[in-house]
């Protein structure tokens, strides 16, 4: 843990970290969502076992990074955003609408106040 103690004490290692976070959160739900529409049987399950696993990977991950999640979470929210369109694009071929587009100029622009508004 030492080791990602020094990772996350520098503004690119806490970037880094979130990426990492909002990717394996993604992921998860992504085989949820493979489990539910995309698989039968065994196969089913398998997913089901896998997403759970990544989540709970990014939920330890997360949270024995020690980040301070709540001052971030501007950061994460959008991270998460993007990382979804990305993974919707890939992996199910779902290309964002535009709804979608502007929703998630709303979610940046609410990342950045999150972020960077100092009261």
């Amino acid at each position: 843990m030492n080791q990602l103690t020094q990772i996350v004490s520098t503004p690119a290692g806490i970037f880094a970290a979130l990426v990492l976070a909002a990717d394996l959160e993604v992921q998860g739900d992504a085989c949820f969502q493979s489990g539910l529409y995309h698989a039968s049987g065994m196969r089913h399950f398998g997913w089901f076992l896998a997403g759970a696993a990544v989540l709970v990977c990014y939920s330890l991950f997360l949270n024995t990074s020690k980040v301070g999640f709540a001052k971030l979470l501007g950061v994460y929210v959008v991270l998460f955003f993007l990382v979804a369109q990305i993974m919707a694009k890939l992996q199910f071929h779902q290309s964002p609408t535009k709804p979608i587009y502007i929703g998630g100029a709303f979610i940046v622009v609410g990342g950045l106040i999150m972020t960077l508004w100092r009261p």
